[in-house]
């Protein structure tokens, strides 16, 4: 039976553990994450990206404080608590909801250019990729990294799965810049970067890897996935975000195996939309 994971390291490590520490003192506006959890790192790369003042709040998912089921009875990170009043605060959760409320919540000038900007057709046309990506991407993500032998689908199944839906993804990419908007950073590049910084996993734990074509080994539309990839991986606020590989090899591990009771694992396990 599939064990939920409570033996995962308690605090980040590398870069990340440096903002972890830069933001430990109390502050009105609270992240509570896990260093491991990819949509937690959504939610911190937009308090980086638009420097908002904040606590972050290490927090075990799998081992839930009573304190924090408090603010948020349904356990999930990221959880920002928002404060609403004198001493009073009113919890947010969800990622991509958690990222459009700083975006438009912090829009002065200190904090830089909106996120997700433009007339109502571009936020709109943002928001269909957002969901391309929460909905396609990260689960044929997932659906490739708990393969096991057992599977009804195979490796190659998964991996052309994956493709597929990077390509579309990419195809809908401006071509005069490395972003989705080309120039123009974006939320769509936040929405997507966690995981792309963690597709090496599966070239660690899956015979034939990613399988995604290096530039120029593929056609233009791996060369601008490549392009765009080289980007993101770099990009400060991702890098700043990111704790030691070999913890991720950890954490990951369970996933590969596909013995994780995570509730992102159990959906991806029985093809239900992630949670």
């Amino acid at each position: 039976m599939a064990a939920v994971d409570t033996s995962l390291p308690a605090e980040p490590t590398g870069a990340a553990a440096a903002l972890a520490e830069a933001h430990a003192q109390p502050h009105a506006l609270k992240l509570y994450g896990g260093w491991f959890c990819p949509y937690v790192q959504r939610a911190w790369i937009t308090l980086v990206e638009k420097a908002i003042p904040h606590q972050y709040i290490e927090i075990n998912p799998y081992n839930k404080d009573p304190s924090f089921l408090a603010l948020n009875p349904r356990g999930l990170v990221p959880t920002l608590a928002v404060p609403v009043g004198e001493g009073e605060k009113k919890p947010l959760y969800e990622s991509t909801v958690v990222c459009e409320y700083l975006d438009e919540q912090f829009d002065g000038e200190q904090h830089g250019e909106r996120l997700l900007s433009g007339g109502p057709y571009d936020r709109a046309r943002a928001r269909l990729w957002i969901d391309h990506v929460t909905g396609k991407i990260i689960p044929g993500f997932y659906k490739l990294l708990q393969h096991t032998p057992d599977k009804a689908y195979s490796l190659d199944d998964a991996r052309a799965e994956l493709h597929k839906n990077i390509r579309s993804f990419v195809n809908e990419m401006a071509t005069d810049g490395p972003w989705f908007l080309g120039h123009t950073f974006s939320m769509v590049d936040i929405m997507l970067a966690p995981w792309a910084k963690r597709l090496w996993l599966i070239d660690h734990y899956k015979t034939g890897g990613t399988g995604i074509p290096k530039s120029g080994e593929g056609d233009e539309t791996w060369d601008r996935w490549n392009a765009w990839f080289d980007a993101i991986v770099e990009r400060p606020s991702v890098k700043a975000t990111w704790s030691a590989d070999e913890r991720y090899i950890l954490a990951y591990k369970r996933y590969a195996e596909d013995t994780t009771n995570s509730e992102v694992a159990q959906a991806t396990r029985e093809g239900r939309r992630l949670p």
